[in-house]
């Protein structure tokens, strides 16, 4: 029993601990009115999908496609671009609810006793109950037509005696029908806000595919800088390898006295600057190998954050160069690119918005008509007792029907809103207009851009592998030349930097030549489908 007590105890503490953090937390104000409750926990966020796909022999083994996937699964920026489309799909589900049908009821009941001052009233104090019952539907329909439907059912009952009726109870059914005949006529005014919605679904779809093909233009760059500062940080070691080479060479000379001492110098100067630049291309490459793992998600994971990267792919092309002109790499851009697909939808909406601010300009006519049936029963002392069947079925049979038209006009001499929502329409056209041409003036230099980077691309990697062979004849030259005597080491030096720098120009052309073909698929529109890449929206 003392163990339960104190048990109990130790549980009363911890919760007296819990609303006390809570009290300090939330302020006076939100404790008094309770908003300051504990909320409902998020739903946490999706963990990186796919990369322990990729895990080989303690290290990740990507190609450039798989790292086009993963980024496509992992990067943030397309899980927050992804929002727009659920938020136009949302807004596409509000815009029809003026058209949502609507029931309402209700009930009330009140009781009131009155002094009488004259005989005509039928008592000395007046005793009424009067109960009431409504029901009602409406809706508007596409046309601009609204419907309502009334039944309301009323049972009093007094101690007049100048009531044929006591208890009474009467019935109406009645039915409404408006029509707009000018403003708001027709399916145009009223789909309106629904098309505008569709066209605003459109616009978020195409601006989020430019923003895919934004994603997979900087992971392939990303994936190819890796691959960049590894090369360089190989052609540096290489060059490293090679000095030290010499100095040894050098050094051993200086042993044997066919060096002069103050030879020694120059090559030993030589194995420290390489040095330098080895350590700056490990640098490069951790910092490159970070962004690459930002890029795929690889970063959120801790068992994948410290994984090698290994790269697949390797820059030298493979099979025919690319060769693509201007004009085609154009006309597919203008077909492809859904930056202009999401001005075009955005035009499309300037239109819409301009006819609706017309409409907005003319006066409110509009034609009404209803129909109602009404029904009346009660105690009678001469006739007996009639329930509720008899005022229904007199109500639903339209035994005593009601009916009847109005026609109202609503004419503004001055509508200063609609004016300027017209004006404002028109202002948005004529920028989405400019907004437009100036997204076709970007497209045409990127084309141009790209396309040019290519084929400079090309050159540069036809000079380059000109450049290493002969950087690599000359290097030979001087270390035979060395070796024999017959030339210092400053040469041989000097030629081994220089095949080191062309070795790694080479590499660079290489990868420019990548990015280049990747700029021109960007810019042409063709990036997903190059990558087979397509993106499906979810079955909601």
């Amino acid at each position: 029993m003392r163990v339960a007590r104190s048990f109990f105890v130790a549980i009363l503490l911890l919760a007296l601990c819990g609303v006390s953090s809570w009290a300090q937390n939330a302020s006076t104000l939100e404790r008094v009115l309770g908003i300051g409750g504990r909320p409902k926990p998020a739903t946490p966020l999706l963990a990186p999908q796919d990369l322990k796909d990729h895990v080989v022999n303690g290290k990740l083994v990507l190609s450039l496609d798989d790292s086009i996937r993963l980024a496509l699964s992992n990067d943030t920026d397309i899980h927050l671009d992804h929002y727009q489309i659920e938020t136009a799909e949302n807004n596409l589900r509000r815009v029809y609810a003026p058209f949502d049908p609507l029931l309402t009821s209700s009930f009330s009941d009140q009781r009131a006793k009155s002094p009488t001052s004259t005989q005509l009233q039928g008592a000395s104090i007046l005793n009424d109950l009067t109960q009431q019952t409504q029901i009602g539907y409406s809706q508007t329909f596409q046309t601009g037509t609204n419907f309502q439907g009334l039944f309301i059912a009323d049972k009093s009952s007094t101690n007049s005696s100048f009531n044929f009726l006591n208890p009474s109870i009467s019935t109406t059914l009645q039915f409404t029908v408006t029509q707009p005949l000018l403003r708001n006529r027709g399916l145009f005014p009223n789909r309106a806000p629904i098309l505008i919605a569709q066209r605003n679904l459109k616009q978020a779809r195409a601006s989020f595919l430019g923003e895919v093909n934004s994603v997979i233009l900087q992971i392939v760059s990303n994936y190819w800088n890796v691959v960049l500062a590894r090369e360089n940080l190989s052609v540096q070691q290489k060059s490293l390898d090679e000095a030290q080479k010499s100095y040894d060479h050098d050094k051993k000379a200086l042993s044997l006295g066919a060096l002069p001492p103050l030879d020694i110098y120059r090559s030993e100067s030589q194995v420290a600057s390489r040095r330098v630049g080895v350590i700056q291309a490990e640098y490069a490459v951790k910092q490159a190998e970070d962004q690459f793992r930002q890029g795929i998600g690889a970063d959120l994971d801790p068992a994948t954050r410290v994984l090698d990267l290994e790269m697949t792919d390797r820059p030298e092309p493979v099979g025919a160069l690319a060769n693509v002109d201007i004009p085609t790499a154009l006309a597919r851009a203008i077909a492809n690119r859904p930056e202009l697909e999401a001005v075009h939808q955005q035009i499309a909406v300037d239109e819409m918005r301009i006819r609706l601010a017309h409409n907005g300009l003319k006066p409110d006519l509009e034609l009404s008509g209803f129909y109602s049936g009404n029904g009346l029963a009660g105690n009678d002392p001469a006739v007996g007792n009639t329930g509720l069947g008899t005022t229904l079925s007199q109500s639903f049979r339209f035994t005593f029907p009601a009916y009847g038209a109005s026609l109202s006009l609503t004419l503004p001499v001055r509508n200063h809103n609609a004016e300027a929502n017209l004006a404002d329409s028109l202002v948005s056209r004529r920028h989405d207009q400019y907004q437009e041409r100036e997204t076709n003036q970007s497209i045409t230099l990127e084309v141009t851009t790209a396309v040019h980077s290519l084929e400079a691309a090309k050159l540069g990697m036809e000079a380059a592998k000109v450049a290493v062979d002969l950087a690599r004849e000359t290097l030979h030259a001087d270390e035979r030349k060395y070796e024999l005597g017959a030339e210092q080491i400053f040469f041989v030096l000097d030629a081994q930097t220089q095949l080191a720098l062309a070795e790694l120009s080479l590499i660079q052309s290489q990868v420019n030549y990548q990015l280049a073909v990747t700029q021109v698929d960007h810019a042409t529109g063709d990036l997903l489908e190059h990558h087979h890449v397509q993106v499906v929206e979810p079955a909601k």
